[in-house]
């Protein structure tokens, strides 16, 4: 003989009054896994040089927060080769004149 009891029933029922009912079934999204090759911001400041060509090739940095790791060669090399750049460029740029040779003669 098989005796079905509501789940009202069970609720007043003294007997069952003190033990834990299972838990509801959440209908919650399940957290997302951590994923250490996700994008994470660094936000690290980056102090202005002064220099606009360098300054901007520094602002390219920040492009690499947005990315996966595996995106932030194509970043680096480019800032790097940006910035190696204006450095070669610095060796092209006329400096201060140099004394003739003359100009030594005269004043000795």
């Amino acid at each position: 003989m098989s005796e079905s009891v509501s789940e009202a029933e069970i609720a007043g029922n003294p007997e069952t009054a003190g033990r834990a009912e299972p838990p509801a079934e959440s209908h919650a999204p399940p957290e997302p896994a951590y994923d250490p090759a996700a994008p994470a911001p660094l936000n690290l400041p980056r102090t202005p040089t002064g220099d606009a060509e360098v300054d901007a090739r520094l602002a390219r940095l920040a492009d690499a927060d947005h990315l996966a790791t595996d995106g932030h060669v194509e970043v680096y090399e480019d800032v790097h080769g940006g910035l190696r750049d204006a450095l070669t460029a610095l060796d092209g740029r006329p400096g201060p004149p140099v004394p003739s040779p003359s100009y030594e003669q005269s004043r000795s």
